[in-house]
């Protein structure tokens, strides 16, 4: 395994060099070996390993390419491993998503176009006056998603989108079973909204915190 990390260790290194580029091609296998001092075998294994977490894409019959890096792309190993998430640990994921969204939603107060910020006011009124608990947890991930991607902070975006899915079983419960969460949803979507489109991101920060927060605390009265 040392002799592995060595090879992820040099490849890594090509590409934080600059030597590599995104969507750059790697050199062929028996001369990058022979350049980076490695056995064939190595090389094989550290391009595995590397494409695993999607830092290289090997194309069958083409070669191994750098990929985008984008974050969106790096961070699907992370939502592999949250997908691994037990039913313990969902208030851990809610109180990192209280640190994470209170941000996101100030950071799109300041950055969110007009069209956009009326885009998020159309997931709002796009909810029926009487939603399943379904129908307002989907609004509601759209509405998040919306609010992280309007952050212009990508690699934020992808944190939180990440987390979404392993509190999705926890929100449609929430509204199967709390009285007045349908209610106290909608009101609070409406005052983050509010807060975007009126550019206070200290007030758009501390509505999404009141609603983060009041999930994770009824959920954990719940458990």
């Amino acid at each position: 395994m040392a002799v592995t990390d060595s090879a992820i260790d040099k490849i890594k290194e090509m590409i934080m060099s600059g030597e590599l580029h995104p969507g750059d091609r790697l050199p062929k296998e028996a001369d990058l070996a022979e350049r980076l001092g490695l056995s064939r075998n190595s090389l094989r294994e550290a391009v595995k390993a590397l494409s695993l977490i999607r830092v290289l894409d090997v194309r069958q019959g083409d070669g191994t390419y750098v990929t985008s890096l984008q974050p969106r792309l790096l961070l699907d190993a992370l939502t592999f491993v949250v997908d691994f998430h037990r039913d313990d640990t969902v208030l851990e994921f809610f109180e990192v998503r209280r640190i994470l969204e209170p941000v996101a939603a100030a950071k799109a107060a300041q950055a969110m176009s007009d069209a956009d910020i009326a885009k998020l006011r159309g997931v709002l009124e796009d909810l029926d006056e009487d939603p399943s608990a379904e129908a307002l947890v989907a609004n509601d991930l759209e509405f998040h998603r919306q609010i992280a991607a309007g952050s212009g902070n990508s690699v934020l975006s992808s944190l939180i989108e990440s987390l979404s899915g392993p509190t999705t079983r926890a929100r449609i419960w929430r509204g199967l079973t709390q009285e007045g969460a349908v209610a106290k949803t909608r009101d609070q979507h409406w005052a983050i909204y509010e807060a975007i489109a009126a550019r206070q991101p200290e007030v758009a920060a501390a509505w999404a915190t009141v609603h983060v927060a009041g999930v994770e605390d009824w959920l954990r009265r719940a458990l």
